[in-house]
């Protein structure tokens, strides 16, 4: 299935996906923390849904691609799966649940600034697989896919969030309806342990940004460690 890209914001139509548009982002932008309340942090700037489902059944993996990320850009990767309880190419964004089905954060210190789930997806050819949990129940659901920036997260303000959200159709015997979960806009608050950090100092243990992880995602940490000396 095709992708959103930037290119599309300058262009009066686009091919049908299932990726949700983001007309508002123009630059390869982020949402900072000081617009964690504002519904852009669901799904980027102005996003509005995709017209298609990508079906994968539950179990089953969905790979993630981007055309490319700033080595530079350290930080944690996450996944959030909602259910949009009807169409999700009409979905109002601010209604949707989201649980956290995957989450990956500081992998090791060996060197300073560390090894980040951002670098893993990096070297990955800038892409990242998540696992869609056994348990979800079959309907439509948007997968939330961010990776969280925090090469300037010591300072206020200074974290950088680029959400994409894309529709899926799942499939199979489940039966977790996933009934409740967090709004997108009260994901992150400004001063939580995983957005204001200082990633310029050894880090110990680093807490992943967000909600628990869900009880029964296929992979995921809640917290990450590291070892070794800058």
């Amino acid at each position: 299935h095709p992708g959103y890209t930037i290119n599309y914001a300058y262009s009066p139509s686009h091919p049908a996906m299932a990726a949700w548009s983001a007309p508002g982002d123009k630059d390869t932008g982020f949402i900072n923390p000081g617009n964690y309340t504002n519904p852009d942090i669901i799904c980027h700037k102005g996003a509005t849904p995709g017209s298609l489902y990508a079906t994968v059944a539950a179990g089953s993996t969905v790979e993630l691609q981007w055309s490319e990320w700033p080595e530079s850009h350290h930080g944690p990767v996450i996944d959030y799966l909602a259910n949009c309880n009807g169409e999700c190419t009409s979905v109002d964004k601010t209604k949707l649940q989201f649980n956290k089905i995957d989450g990956e954060g500081l992998i090791d210190w060996t060197a300073m600034p560390g090894n980040w789930a951002s670098d893993k997806l990096k070297a990955a050819n800038n892409s990242w697989t998540v696992t869609i949990p056994k348990s979800v129940a079959p309907g439509n659901y948007v997968l939330r896919h961010e990776i969280i920036a925090l090469h300037s997260a010591d300072k206020s303000d200074g974290a950088q969030n680029y959400p994409q959200c894309v529709n899926l159709k799942v499939t199979g015997s489940g039966t977790d309806k996933l009934a409740s979960g967090t709004p997108g806009t009260q994901l992150y608050t400004p001063q939580d342990a995983g957005i204001f950090v200082n990633i310029y100092q050894k880090l110990t243990t680093y807490t992943v940004p967000g909600p628990k992880l869900y009880s029964g995602a296929a992979s995921g940490t809640s917290t990450s460690g590291g070892s070794g000396s800058p």
